[in-house]
């Protein structure tokens, strides 16, 4: 096999056009989108990694994802004997922008393309993911320009959601705020929950996880929007998780108030032990949801 080279992309992104991060048939996404751009640029079929899918809406600010080229590729973006790897990586990365973005009227920009590690793993090394989520709840603050606030029909209460957004910290299983996918677990650590007020009329919640399960943002904002406007008391948060179980009453928050703001990773030293520990499937004590 010949010799491989381990790049990683930075990408930002708008939930539209785009129908989602993974790949779908006939469906224009912002994996299929680049991997197209890829499989053209290296002539070879290109197969990315990525930190977090995201759903259809969803926005990022902040994704990472990784892919192997032949390093005879690698080699020949130089255009002299004393280009170095960031000369080659700001090549590919312009001609990689420049084809995966044709015709989207910037929703896509390839931040930064970098040489890394080969036990760089853009999805299981990484040790946290930063999600934004944005809500406007006053017609007097609505801007049409931004594309990245979803809309509540009534004034939330800020101050409830953040009490009960606090139940959410640490370790759980996150089951009734998850789609779970078949073999996959739901238990997942959440650092940090913040629900403020930026401006008048805007409500923002940062959320901070080692990983995240599929919705699983999307789902607890639901539940929290639903506290906000006072259809629930702030303690159906702790109802729900002690339950175990997925609450149809939890609806999904729209994605278009969503963005994945930032993927967290260890000294390149640590990539390949932070990988094997993230590829255990953990489960919690029988009775404990700490």
């Amino acid at each position: 096999m010949s010799a491989r080279i381990r790049l990683r992309l930075d990408l930002a992104y708008r939930g539209q056009p785009f129908h989602g991060w993974a790949r779908q048939p006939n469906l224009l996404t912002v994996q299929g989108r680049l991997e197209e751009a890829l499989t053209l640029i290296t002539r070879q079929q290109a197969q990315l990694t990525v930190a977090g899918r995201t759903d259809v809406g969803v926005h990022a600010r902040g994704q990472v994802a990784h892919l192997d080229v032949p390093a005879e590729f690698w080699f020949s973006l130089s255009r002299g004997r004393d280009e170095d790897d960031q000369v080659r990586a700001a090549r590919l990365r312009a001609r990689l922008e420049g084809l995966a973005g044709r015709g989207l009227n910037g929703a896509l920009a390839v931040k930064q393309i970098s040489v890394v590690a080969g036990d760089f793993d853009a999805r299981f090394s990484a040790l946290s993911r930063s999600y934004r989520y944005l809500i406007c709840d006053d017609p007097r603050a609505v801007d049409p320009c931004r594309l990245d606030i979803a809309r509540a029909s009534s004034p939330l209460d800020a101050k409830k959601m953040q009490v009960s957004a606090q139940t959410l910290r640490g370790e759980h299983d996150f089951l009734p705020f998850a789609k779970p996918r078949e073999g996959a677990t739901t238990v997942r650590t959440l650092h940090s929950f913040t629900i403020s007020r930026p401006q008048p009329g805007i409500v923002q919640a940062l959320i901070c996880a080692d990983a995240f399960c599929h919705s699983q943002v999307r789902f607890m904002m639901g539940a929290l929007i639903e506290i906000g406007r006072g259809k629930y008391d702030p303690n159906w948060i702790a109802e729900l998780l002690a339950a175990g179980v997925r609450d149809q009453r939890v609806p999904l928050a729209d994605g278009r108030g969503l963005t994945l703001w930032e993927v967290s990773y260890p000294p390149a030293s640590q990539y390949a032990a932070q990988a094997q520990k993230a590829k255990v499937v953990r489960t919690l004590p029988q009775g404990n949801s700490r």
